[in-house]
């Protein structure tokens, strides 16, 4: 408990701090483009209590989710196929990477004049951009496993289908989980792109609305509240990530006391 005590205090000692410098830098501000961050957080709060932010904050959390669903599903299948057959990944490359390469925040807009204003689009958009670093990174996880470990496999004639279960995908596991918290981040950001471009709902669009009415406080709320938003996913995702892996930290554990 006191281990997990110091971890929290190491994580949190910074950001309390810059929150209390700018609360009492901010305090006496008269500036229309820079309030008081007290306002910021009065108004912010009076709008999660009774104002519209719950209902447009359950909107957003739930097409990340769906995105990266998407996203997760899509990468891990074919990033196993693409790094278990060499040459459909040679075949393939050219197209991968141009896609790749390609803004994915720009595709927004065609998303929505294809497909409306709905949450279809930015479930779409949200996995369009999440999917690469996982497709990415499942290829590399399972071009890079141990071929000792595929060799044994095969010398004891294990189906290929269980040798993916219990051989390759755990061995590329770490790799893909890693891709996995990278996806995260951007699902983030084309998350509130998608609701700025065209929405009725969402953190996005409180922001986006906020902004219109010039309503600078509110401007400010909405985004510190996207910040914080990524970071509350990013940590539980760390600890998420810590339970799922488990037993590959174990394991460089004990080959590092050996070392």
């Amino acid at each position: 408990m006191n281990r997990q005590t110091l971890h929290a205090a190491q994580a949190l000692w910074l950001p309390v701090l810059l929150v209390a410098l700018w609360w009492w830098g901010s305090a006496g501000s008269t500036s229309i483009y820079f309030p008081p961050l007290s306002k910021i957080v009065a108004l912010t709060w009076e709008d999660l209590v009774r104002g519209p932010l719950p209902g447009f904050i359950a909107f957003s959390l739930g097409n990340l989710a769906a995105g990266l669903a998407l996203a997760i599903v899509a990468g891990i299948s074919l990033g196993t196929v693409l790094g278990w057959y060499p040459l459909a990944l040679r075949l393939l490359d050219p197209v991968l990477q141009f896609f790749r390469a390609m803004p994915k925040v720009a595709l927004v807009p065609l998303f929505i004049g294809a497909l409306g204003i709905g949450a279809l689009p930015k479930i779409y958009s949200i996995a369009l951009g999440c999917v690469w670093p996982i497709l990415l990174n499942t290829i590399d996880g399972v071009r890079g496993v141990e071929p000792g470990q595929l060799e044994m496999a095969r010398a004891y004639r294990i189906p290929l289908a269980l040798r993916l279960w219990r051989v390759i995908l755990p061995a590329a596991a770490p790799q893909i989980v890693a891709g996995v918290r990278v996806a995260l981040a951007i699902g983030v950001v084309v998350m509130v792109v998608s609701e700025i471009y065209g929405a009725q709902q969402g953190v996005g669009y409180y922001v986006l609305n906020a902004s219109r009415a010039f309503d600078v406080a509110q401007t400010w709320g909405g985004t510190l509240l996207i910040g914080l938003i990524g970071y509350l996913l990013s940590t539980s995702f760390v600890i998420a990530e810590q339970w799922f892996l488990r037993w590959h930290y174990l394991r460089a554990r004990v080959l590092g006391l050996n070392a």
